[in-house]
């Protein structure tokens, strides 16, 4: 849809973004609870969305979802989606919302998963955090796992404990979040929840090096809730290693070696994994401080950011991106919660978008439709 389009979109809609007044959710409500049959809008500019309601219904039964917690698109234009309900670790959908398959129970905690194009193949680097809910309702750290499988779940290598070759100390806590296949098949680990590691391996599961962590002498070495690792293709042979610095609301980039080049910081934005899509990044936010509140990790606060280069320009379910003097201004979550929490953005072909949330009373992924 050309942009002339979807200024007539607006304007026939009579309103903005920052005009729309909905019904609020509410957390016992549920987002698929909504009276209104108008079409619900988030975003700004030329990045605006209609909320496809009750995208991905699944039988609570056979497909139960805890967390909905990443989603690529394979060669095929199926969303792969990981989880960590014990019995459901991989859906799969197609873009009107169907489950053609689902598959795995092996990674309670399902946390990452990226797709990797190698010829004319695809394959899936799963990764398990070493966190999940047991029955009791009780959050229980177990060994983290990475592991390369087919698209049905055939599992090729397994990168396990950097422990048992010496990376890491005995004690030191491995709870991998996320995964970055680099341009040669260097595997980057985002020890998200353990060390705050990033951790390259080359194309084998071989280890190479490592970086980040705390207390570097350089402290833009320093990386706080690592929390996702992307790789950057906007700059023509340049690619560069993108990690979400979460606690401190930034992007880090090093190079492929693991270089430091520079920090984007993106004010009150709890952000996930980068992912990419033509010139843009689009990143889940977790979490939000509302104004005059303090950061609360069980609240719903979270929203969607866009940018263009390193420009914020639209923040879904969140205020309007605001810049003084050229520096970004902080964003919060719109009052009335369209979006929960963003904890990955999956883009098809189309530019609609396919949120995955943390913590959203066990719903699947929100798709939203460009307009």
């Amino acid at each position: 849809m050309n942009k002339s389009r979807r200024d007539l979109l607006r304007t026939g809609l009579g309103m903005t973004l920052g005009a729309i007044s909905w019904p609020a959710l509410g957390a016992k409500v549920g987002r698929h609870k909504r009276i209104s049959k108008e079409p619900r809008m988030v975003g700004h500019g030329d990045y605006q969305y209609k909320i496809v309601e009750n995208w991905g219904a699944l039988s609570a039964v056979r497909n139960p979802i805890l967390n909905c917690h990443e989603m690529v698109m394979d060669s095929q234009g199926r969303l792969i989606m990981i989880g960590d309900h014990p019995r459901n670790n991989i859906l799969i959908f197609d873009k009107s919302g169907k489950l053609l398959d689902y598959w795995g129970t092996a990674y309670p905690g399902g946390h990452g998963l990226s797709l990797s194009k190698e010829g004319e193949e695809d394959f899936l680097f799963l990764t398990d955090s070493g966190w999940f809910l047991n029955k009791s309702g009780k959050w229980i750290r177990h060994n983290g796992r990475v592991s390369k499988t087919t698209l049905d779940g055939r599992v090729l290598f397994d990168i396990g404990h950097p422990q048992t070759i010496g990376v890491y100390q005995p004690g030191d806590h491995f709870c991998p979040t996320e995964v970055a296949i680099g341009p040669n098949g260097n595997i980057y680990v985002a020890d998200g929840y353990g060390m705050d590691y990033i951790l390259q391996y080359n194309a084998q599961g071989e280890f190479i090096r490592k970086w980040g962590g705390h207390d570097n002498a350089d402290k833009n070495y320093n990386l706080s809730n690592a929390h996702g690792v992307t790789i950057d293709y906007r700059t023509p042979n340049k690619p560069l290693v993108v990690c979400s610095s979460r606690s401190e609301n930034a992007y880090k980039f090093f190079t492929l070696d693991g270089k430091y080049v520079r920090t984007l910081h993106l004010p009150n934005m709890w952000v996930c994994r980068a992912v990419f899509d033509d010139n843009n990044l689009y990143a889940g936010v977790c979490w939000s401080i509302p104004k005059g509140g303090t950061f609360d990790w069980q609240a719903h606060t979270g929203f969607v950011t866009i940018l263009e280069g390193d420009q914020v320009v639209s923040n879904p379910g969140g205020t309007s991106p605001e810049y003084k003097d050229g520096k970004l201004q902080a964003a919060h979550q719109l009052a009335d919660k369209p979006i929960l929490h963003g904890h990955d953005v999956c883009v098809d072909e189309d530019k609609n978008l396919y949120i995955c949330q943390w913590n959203a009373n066990k719903t699947p992924p929100l798709k939203l439709e460009r307009v």
